[in-house]
Parts: C-alpha cells; structure tokens; sequence
C-alpha cells in the first residue's frame, strides 16, 4: 500500500466504483478487511494491522494455500517462453492437461473443454448434454449451487435468478436426497447434475445409498449424470474425486476453483468419450478464449500432480482425523449452540443453534482471526474448509481460536434474537396504533 492510498482511500474508491453495497455490509458488522499480504494459511489486512487463518478458502481456491509456491515457480518459469496462447490453435500444454486428467479419472472421462469460471464449465456440461441426447430438461437439487452465469444460474435456487428476470426454460430442482421424486421427473431429461456434497446447501454428505440410486436412475432414463466437484475435487475430501467414496462414475464432472492453484483461473469439463461427437460436424461451436490457456494449464498440471500424491492425500485423511476430534470435543463443550459437524475428508460443515447462528459465528471467527463463512442456502450451518496443506500442528491453534469463537458466536445469538424480537413487537405496536 502506497502513503498516498490509504485503506479508507481503497474502500472509498470500492465504494464508489466497485460495490457501494458490500462495502456497507462489512462496515456495519466490523469487517472492513482489504486484501493485502497472504502467504499459506494466512492473510493479512492492508494495513498489516489484522490477519485471518483462512477456514474458507474460497471454497476451495486455496487448496493448496496462499501464494503456493511451486505453483508459482511454474507460472513464472512458464512466463520465460509463453502466454495464453490462441484458443484457436491445438497446444501442447492443453493436450498434456487433458491427457493428464484423463488418467486421473475413472472409466472412459477421456475429453476436457477448458473454461475461466465454474459456471462456464456447467453451462458447457448441460450444452453437452443437450445436443447429445436431443432432450432439454436439467434436473438440479434445491439448494444446490453452480455457478452465477446463464445455465448454471437457471438450475440454481430462484433468489439467485428472480432480480435478473424470467428463468430459462427447461429447468427443474428436486430436493436433495430424495432418490424417489428424482425417478418421478426424468421424463425428456438430458441430464441431473449435483455437487458430491452439496456446499452452499451446508455440506450435506450424502449417503452412498443416495448417490447410487441417483447413477441407476439415470442409467434408467438414459440421462447423463453430472457432478460438480468445484468444491470437492482436487483431494478435499481424502479421496483424488468425491465419487470415489460412492463407487459411481458420472458421465460429466465439472472442475474448477482449486485447480488454479490460487494463481491462474481455469476450470475443466470432462466428458466421457462418446459426449466428444457432439464437436465432430462442427468442432469450433463452443469456444472460451481464455479456456485452457497455456499459462493456466501450467499451473492446473502442478496442482493435478500435487493433489494425486499418495503422500499428500494421507496428509489430509490425518488433518481429517486430528480435526474431528477435536471437533467433536467443542460439539460437547459448545451445546445447544453447536449442535454437530458434517464431515467428508476436509470438507466440514458446522452445524448451529438456528439460521441466525451462523452469521454470529462468522463474525465472532473475525473477532477471532479465523475467516469462516455460513453457508448462504442454510445459514444454520458454517462452513470449515482449511488449507489442505496446512501443517498438523496449526490445529491447536486453529481450535482454540474457534472455541473462543463459539463463546463469543452464543452472546451474539442472544443480542441478536433479543433485537429481532424488540424490532417484531414494535411493528406489532405501530401496526395497532
């Protein structure tokens, strides 16, 4: 930060020609943090003043920690010879991504399409599917979320959608882990596409049951099953893929976030083998310019590299361990206030008192130094997803932060039911009178 740009300079100017709403927001709750220096599992404010541990991670953007640095040796090293390249044009480091993932998959996801956002990479799944099968209907989960683009915006819940205008057509939610009225709509259905595990819904884990019934069902109508694994990809969850806990294999799976290394945006569609002649009579009908440029492919084929490691994935099934224990210790501790966790590997949802609990824990983690966001579909529930490099002995440091926090989140309950109550009886009185 330069002496002449001062951090009430910077949310001035946010204000004014960013986003006067969220500045507002975080101003009112005591959260105005801009984004300065951040290495690993940190960042600090601006000012150097305040530093959060970040339990978020972007969901999941930050796999691999802040400023990972062979991520970054990579880029810069990459930088010496290349740059985005043309989309036009066949690229060695694209073919080599691609072939990459397909190994890393099961069954025949042998193709990718690369894209910049995880709402491109599911707008192209359903395109996919579409043109395929020659059918229209996309069936998502009620508080589900993919992304804030066209398609991807259409198969999520109708507050994301409402302000914009009329939903696109074709697009129908079921709720989560009802395997029966899924059956009950797949007629004309080109594909059903869900999150593993659900993450704005408030990390729901599913059971096995659920999600094999969900493969058979679309077996059944000759649907594709897509599963976004934004979020749960790239080792999350002890596991290289989600799925791979369920023992299914989609036809689709959307990737992104965390396959940027926290570095250079890049998402992938990967599609089974016999999805790819939907590009055979015309193979420049989708295109994405900056989709699989080559700097980003550099950096997704060191994040692919670290995240298949043997080593690294034991490394988050034992933070995994480590946390749920100590978890299950503030769970006791902590009742009726926090009521539980939901657990998957690195991807932990806290489960809370009510909807108001969330928000309160959140800015109680502030308080705390810990970034921790509710969940925004169920804001009962916060969500905890730590770096998954974290060094095991950060949990002691992390948990008493969070114990704190739970203490202060309770007191923050309370003044906030009392203000909700004071606020509904003094309507009550002015409606009266």
């Amino acid at each position: 930060m330069t002496k002449d740009y001062s951090k009430a300079d910077i949310i001035s100017d946010f204000s004014e020609h960013v986003s006067s709403g969220k500045a507002t927001f975080f101003k009112k709750y005591g959260m105005d943090f801009v984004m300065g220096r951040r290495e690993g599992n940190w960042l600090w404010d601006i000012n150097g003043k305040k530093k959060l541990f970040n339990l978020h991670c972007n969901g999941g953007v930050f796999n691999l920690g802040h400023r990972n640095q062979e991520i970054i040796d990579v880029i810069k090293t990459g930088l010496d010879d290349i740059d985005i390249g043309n989309h036009h044009l066949m690229s060695q480091l694209r073919a080599a991504t691609a072939k990459k993932l397909a190994k890393l998959m099961p069954g025949n996801l042998n193709y990718t399409v690369f894209g910049v956002s995880g709402g491109e990479a599911v707008d192209l799944a359903f395109k996919v599917a579409r043109a395929y099968l020659n059918k229209t209907k996309i069936i998502s989960i009620k508080g589900g979320y993919h992304g804030h683009t066209g398609l991807a915006l259409a198969a999520g819940d109708e507050k994301y959608r409402k302000p914009f205008g009329p939903p696109a057509p074709g697009f129908v939610q079921v709720p989560f882990g009802n395997a029966e009225i899924l059956n009950r709509e797949m007629d004309n259905t080109a594909a059903v596409i869900l999150e593993t595990i659900p993450a704005t819904l408030g990390m729901v884990v599913p059971s096995k049951k659920y999600l094999q019934e969900v493969r058979a069902i679309c077996n059944h109508w000759g649907a594709q099953l897509i599963l976004d694994e934004v979020q749960t990809g790239l080792g999350r969850t002890g596991k290289l893929w989600a799925f791979e806990h369920y023992d299914i294999i989609p036809d689709i799976v959307i990737l992104g976030k965390g396959l940027s290394g926290g570095i250079y945006p890049i998402t992938a569609t990967v599609i089974k083998d016999e999805l790819e002649s939907v590009f055979h009579d015309d193979p420049f009908i989708h295109i994405s310019t900056f989709g699989g440029s080559e700097l980003g492919c550099l950096a997704a084929n060191k994040v692919l590299d670290i995240s298949s490691s043997p080593d690294f994935l034991k490394h988050v099934n034992e933070l995994s361990d480590r946390l749920g224990k100590r978890l299950e210790m503030l769970t006791t501790k902590h009742r009726p206030f926090f009521t539980g966790y939901r657990q998957l590997g690195l991807m932990i949802g806290l489960t809370l008192q009510d909807d108001i609990s969330g928000p309160a824990l959140t800015k109680a983690a502030y308080d705390n130094n810990l970034l921790l966001v509710y969940a925004n579909n169920d804001t009962s529930v916060c969500q905890f997803l730590p770096p998954l490099t974290m060094d095991i002995h950060s949990i002691d440091e992390v948990m008493e932060a969070l114990d704190k926090s739970l203490t202060r989140a309770k007191r923050l309950r309370r003044l906030l039911k009392a203000k909700s109550t004071l606020s509904f009886l003094s309507n009550k009185f002015k409606a009266k009178k």
